[in-house]
C-alpha cells in the first residue's frame, strides 16, 4: 500500500478532489487500544512515526466531526484541514495513563479547531474584538470543563472558570452566530444556529457518531479475524461498507462459489466472530 503523506493529510484542502482523500485515508489500517497506549507512550518520547501513526488511524473520524459543520461557509476540505490540525494537536497531548480512548479525547480538539474556523471565517468580522475574545475564551473553558466534568457545562460554571460574570458567557454562546457568510436568513444552509444552539443540538450527535465510530472500529478489529472468503460472505451478506445485503446464491454468483459453500462459511464466520467478540466482552 503506498505511504499516505502526513502534510497531504493534514492539509486536505490541498489534495486534488476530496475523493481522492476519502480513498486515501480509509486504506489506512485502524488501531485498538492497546496500539494507541503503546504509540502515546512512543510519542512521549519523541517518536515522529508514532504520532504519524496515530494520527492517520483516526483521520477518518475528523471526516465524520467536519461533515456535521458543512454549508455554514467554509468549504468542506478547509473544515477537514481544521479538524485535522486539532487531531494533530491531541494526539501530541494525550495521556493514556488517564483511562481515556484516545478517540474521545481527540474528538474536543477537533470540534474546537473546527467551531475556531467558523468563528474566525464567517461573521465574526462584523463583531467587536472583545466579544469575538470572549467567544474564543468561552468556546475553549468549555471544551477544557467537558474533560474535567466529563459532561458538558453550564453557563456558571464556564464564568466560574473564566472568573466573569455569568451574562458575558450567556451572552457569547448567543451571539456567535455560525451562518452562511452571505448573511441572509434565506439564504441556502443558514441556519440561523448561535453556538448556545450548537452545544445544546449538536453534542448528541457528536456523542451518537463518537460511538458509532468506535463500534466501528471494534468491528473492523473483528472481521480482521476472518480469512478474505469469510470476510467477503460476511460484508456481502450484511449489506457492510456500502455493499448491498445479498442472499447465499447471489453471493455465491459473485465469489463464483455454490450457495451451501457461502452458507457454510456464513456460519463459520459469524462463530469466530462471536468468539473473538467474547474474548472482548463486546455482543455479537
Amino acid at each position: 500500500m503506498r505511504d499516505l503523506n502526513i502534510t497531504q493529510s493534514i492539509t486536505a484542502r490541498d489534495a486534488a478532489s476530496l475523493e481522492k482523500y476519502f480513498s486515501d485515508i480509509a486504506r489506512e489500517p485502524t488501531i485498538n487500544t492497546e496500539e494507541e497506549v503503546l504509540l502515546a507512550r512512543k510519542i512521549r518520547q519523541g517518536d515522529l512515526s508514532a504520532l504519524h501513526r496515530l494520527v492517520k488511524a483516526n483521520l477518518r473520524f475528523v471526516v465524520s466531526v467536519a461533515k456535521k459543520y458543512q454549508h455554514q461557509g467554509i468549504p468542506m476540505g478547509d473544515l477537514i484541514s481544521e479538524g485535522n490540525l486539532g487531531l494533530l494537536e491531541a494526539a501530541k497531548r494525550f495521556d493514556e495513563t488517564r483511562g481515556f480512548k484516545f478517540i474521545s479525547y481527540a474528538v474536543w480538539w477537533i470540534r474546537q479547531r473546527i467551531m475556531e474556523a467558523l468563528l474566525d471565517k464567517t461573521r465574526m468580522i462584523r463583531l467587536p474584538a472583545n466579544q469575538v475574545d470572549m467567544i474564543v475564551h468561552v468556546n475553549r473553558a468549555t471544551g477544557v470543563l467537558e474533560q474535567r466534568l466529563e459532561r458538558l457545562p453550564v453557563q456558571d460554571e464556564i464564568a466560574a472558570f473564566l472568573e466573569t460574570a455569568e451574562w458575558k458567557v450567556k451572552e457569547a454562546l448567543h451571539v456567535a452566530p455560525f451562518t452562511h457568510s452571505y448573511d441572509k436568513a434565506d439564504t441556502p444552509g443558514n441556519d440561523g444556529y448561535s453556538l448556545l444552539d450548537r452545544l445544546h443540538t449538536d453534542e448528541p450527535g457528536i456523542e451518537g457518531l463518537l460511538e458509532a465510530y468506535q463500534l466501528k472500529q471494534q468491528l473492523d478489529d473483528l472481521l480482521n479475524k476472518l480469512n478474505d472468503a469469510e470476510r467477503s460472505v460476511v460484508f456481502y451478506h450484511y449489506g457492510l461498507d456500502g455493499h448491498s445485503e445479498l442472499s447465499a446464491p447471489e453471493i455465491g454468483n459473485r465469489l463464483g462459489i455454490s450457495a451451501e459453500r457461502v452458507r457454510q462459511l456464513r456460519n463459520r464466520s459469524i462463530d469466530k466472530l462471536r468468539e473473538s467478540a467474547n474474548l472482548q466482552k463486546l455482543e455479537i
